[in-house]
């Protein structure tokens, strides 16, 4: 038998630079299981997912630490490849960022996003989004990257500075969160290519570009983001949306219909969900202790 390959850590795959990564945003362990099924080497936690799967809520600042926290654990037990964690701003002081940092690599988390909007936050794509002082981030950042007990945990700054203040203030900070320590740099909501080149042009360092279909950036394909110098494209929302279009539809017949002929097309089959989350190995198990 041909021996498993080793799975590569976030950080080990970042180091390849003729590769973009393709982060999937997930929300559950049901859209968790499905990224890896289909084959994505790494995935994305995402918070407005998150929000919306648990609390029927809006990205708008009312998911909290522990919700988040424990999402993850469900995640990342449901799957084997790299999950990287949208923290939100930390939900609170350097304190509150250094304890959530050793929680999430307790549970196996790849590392985190952690952006310096003002809270409650909301999406980087809403209007009416501040940022905090750049000099009350630092200190956040500073305790992300001294709570983490591996190099390979990685730290993606965020900064949201682009749509209340400036481009060229969210560029600064950029490379003032990378010279700080960040891994990655994440410069939110870019309003154009241009925008998204300059943003590569001028910040040396790993950057992620958030594709959400939409939204107030331009959805390229993760190659086009490669060429402009984008070491990671994140569709943290495609899943969710494509998951409540396909519900919405189905839902929608069996109300007008009491049947689900027309939208059928749009399941799995109950032999290939029970066979997707793995039905056969738990009945084995069940006859070993029965």
């Amino acid at each position: 038998m041909a021996k498993k390959a080793r799975l590569l850590s976030l950080k080990e795959q970042l180091e390849d630079k003729n590769r973009i990564i393709i982060l999937p945003g997930v929300f559950d362990a049901l859209s968790a299981r499905i990224a890896e099924q289909v084959g994505f080497d790494a995935m994305f936690q995402t918070g407005y997912g998150s929000s919306a799967a648990l609390l029927g809520m809006p990205d708008f600042g009312f998911l909290n630490a522990g919700e988040t926290v424990d999402n993850a654990r469900r995640i990342i037990r449901a799957v084997s490849v790299p999950v990287l964690v949208d923290a939100d701003t930390g939900y609170g002081n350097p304190l509150n960022v250094w304890r959530l940092v050793q929680d999430l690599e307790s549970l196996g988390a790849a590392g985190i996003f952690l952006e310096d909007q003002i809270w409650p936050k909301r999406c980087g794509h809403m209007i009416g989004k501040d940022v905090i002082p750049k000099d009350e981030y630092l200190p956040k950042l500073k305790a992300a990257v001294e709570a983490r007990k591996s190099k390979d945990f990685i730290i993606v700054a965020r900064t949201d500075a682009r749509a209340p203040i400036s481009l060229d203030e969210a560029i600064e900070r950029g490379k003032a969160y990378k010279k700080a320590g960040a891994d990655v740099i994440f410069v939110e909501a870019p309003r154009s290519v241009e925008e998204l080149k300059r943003v590569a042009d001028e910040i040396d360092a790993p950057l992620v570009a958030n594709m959400i279909e939409d939204g107030v950036t331009p959805t390229l394909p993760a190659q086009e983001l490669l060429k402009l110098g984008y070491r990671i494209a994140v569709f943290p929302l495609s899943a969710l949306y494509s998951a409540t279009y396909a519900m919405r539809e189905v839902l929608t017949e069996l109300k007008k219909t009491g049947a689900t002929k027309e939208t059928r097309k749009m399941m799995v089959t109950f032999k290939d969900f029970n066979r997707f989350v793995d039905l056969d190995k738990y009945m084995n198990l069940e006859k070993r202790y029965t």
